[in-house]
This record gives C-alpha cells, sequence and structure tokens, in this order.
C-alpha cells in the first residue's frame, strides 16, 4: 500500500464539507490535520489506514467530540499516545492492529471510559493482563490472534467484570480453565477444538454465556455437565446423541448449535422441551422433527433448510 498522507488542507476540505474524502485511504497523519480533525463532528472518526499516529496527533485526536474513534491499522502506540487516547470522551476505542502493549500503555488505556478493541495483541504479561482486568469502561475484552497464554495472566484476567474473548488459544491447562471457570460473564473459547468430561464439568460451574464453536464433539456425560451452565451456550457440534440433546434441554438462556445438520426424531422432541432461543444448523428436516421443534415455546432458528414437504 502506498504512502497516503492526509494533510491539513485535506482535513481542512472534510471539515467543511467541501468534497467526499474517505479517511481510511490515508497511512499517514500530519499534526496540523489531526488538530482540524479533532473538531470534527462525525459520531465515528475512522482513521483506519493509520499505520503510524505521532504523540502530538494522538492528543489532538483525543479530543474529538464525536462517539467512536477507530484506529485499527496501527501496530504499535506510545506510551504518550495511549495516555493521550486514554481520555477521549467517546463510547468506543478501537486499536484493534495492536500486536503488543507497555505496561504504562495498558494502565492507560485500561482508563478510557468506554468500550476498547484491543483485539490483535500477540503477547500479553501479568501487568498489562492486571491493568485491562480493571477496565470499567464496559464491553467485552477480546483476543483473536493471541495463541499462548501463562496460567498467572489466565487467572487475572478471569477477574475482568465483563466479556472475555480468548478464541486464538486452543489448549488450557487445568489450572486456567479452573480460572476460567470463577469468570462471571460471556466467556468465548471458540479455539478450543477438544475437552475432557472432567474439564467440561469444571467449565460447567462457570456463571455467565459460554461459547465453544470449535468444540465438535460431546460425550452424553459431558452434555449432562452442561446442563447445569447458568448462561446461554454456543457449541460447535456436528452430531447429537438423543441423551446429550435430553442433557441440553434443560439449559436456561439460549443454546446456539449452528453446526448440527440433522437430528434424530428422538433428539428433535427433547429439544422442543427447551424454554429458550434454539439455534440450529439443520439442513435436513423429516417430518418427525419438523412436528416436535413446531411445539417448541422460544425463539426458533432452523438454519438453511430448503427441502419442506407439504407436511
Amino acid at each position: 500500500m502506498s504512502e497516503e498522507v492526509l494533510t491539513k488542507e485535506i482535513a481542512v476540505q472534510c471539515i467543511a464539507g467541501e468534497e467526499s474524502v474517505n479517511l481510511s485511504e490515508f497511512t499517514k497523519l500530519d499534526d496540523d490535520a489531526a488538530e482540524i480533525l479533532s473538531s470534527s463532528e462525525d459520531y465515528c472518526l475512522s482513521l483506519d489506514g493509520l499505520t503510524e499516529l505521532s504523540d502530538a496527533a494522538a492528543e489532538s485526536l483525543s479530543k474529538h467530540k464525536g462517539g467512536r474513534l477507530h484506529l485499527n491499522n496501527l501496530t504499535e502506540l506510545s506510551d504518550a499516545a495511549a495516555e493521550s487516547l486514554s481520555k477521549h470522551k467517546g463510547e468506543d476505542l478501537q486499536l484493534g492492529g495492536l500486536t503488543k502493549l507497555s505496561d504504562a500503555a495498558a494502565e492507560s488505556l485500561s482508563r478510557f471510559n468506554g468500550e476498547i478493541s484491543i483485539a490483535g495483541l500477540l503477547e500479553m504479561n501479568a501487568s498489562v493482563a492486571e491493568s485491562l482486568s480493571k477496565h470499567e469502561g464496559g464491553g467485552d475484552l477480546t483476543f483473536e490472534v493471541l495463541s499462548q497464554i501463562t496460567d498467572e495472566v489466565v487467572d487475572i484476567l478471569s477477574n475482568y467484570k465483563g466479556g472475555l474473548s480468548l478464541n486464538g488459544i486452543s489448549h488450557f491447562s487445568d489450572v486456567a480453565i479452573e480460572s476460567l471457570s470463577t469468570h462471571e460473564g460471556n466467556l468465548r473459547l471458540n479455539g478450543i477444538t477438544e475437552l475432557s468430561d472432567a474439564t467440561i464439568e469444571i467449565l460447567s460451574k462457570h456463571n455467565g454465556p459460554l461459547s465453544l464453536e470449535s468444540l465438535t464433539e460431546l460425550s452424553d456425560g459431558a452434555a449432562d455437565s452442561l446442563s447445569t451452565l447458568k448462561g446461554d451456550l454456543s457449541l460447535g457440534l456436528t452430531e447429537l446423541s438423543d441423551a446429550a440433546a435430553e442433557s441440553l434441554s434443560k439449559l436456561t438462556g439460549f443454546l446456539r448449535l449452528d453446526s448440527l445438520t440433522k437430528i434424530s426424531d428422538s433428539a428433535a422432541e427433547s429439544l422442543s422441551r427447551f424454554k429458550g432461543d434454539l439455534f440450529l444448523g439443520l439442513t435436513e428436516l423429516s417430518d418427525a422433527v419438523l412436528e416436535s421443534l413446531s411445539k417448541h415455546q422460544g425463539g426458533l432458528f432452523l438454519g438453511y433448510s430448503t427441502a419442506l414437504s407439504d407436511t
């Protein structure tokens, strides 16, 4: 991508509305242009093309009056820039391209009074985790590409009072799983492809929604454990036994099984008794299955079924 500089002249034209400008096309931002853009009345100031941001520009952008500030192509952020951006008065600060954070930058960003996106972090130490876990601006802490994490860091993040997504991690130690089970809020562990029954029993103690969308198999015993979960449940199951369906029908919240393309008549009868919203990826629907599911009292979403009989 060639270097495109957002100059003072372009910023003036943008603010004046003299021409339509896609700010996300620019990779660099002049300091005086940043000062002008800070007066923008746009609710969302999207500068997702920027690959670098000076301390002066960050200080100016922090004064933007809109609700959202997006800087998702930055891979690095100085401590001073982080301190300035943390003072932005909006409700949403997106820094999804950052691959690492210093201890000082994490401490500053934790004070941002709104939702913050740092999904691209590749590494995290205990100090950074400690700061982020204390963020009170709302929203989820989401880490999509973080692939390795220590038990200490997991334990610290489990204290976060909000949703926690660790979707880049495929395996957690027993110690880490025990910590995650104490987290209260939406817990997404969508990188895990297999779990033992004992591990699932521990996770079932989690107080809140649980997402395991890469988990394609579930034993009857594990399904029985999950039936006690206090919250929504999302699984990547491709098969569902009759006994597992009976257990999962006892859940509260919603049940999402988007990868499940077919179920038996008996499983459908069990799921029809489920009290919450039910999401199924069914591509095959027999008359008996559909008759059972038609008795379901909550929201019912049946994926991409195309062949239905007149009955």
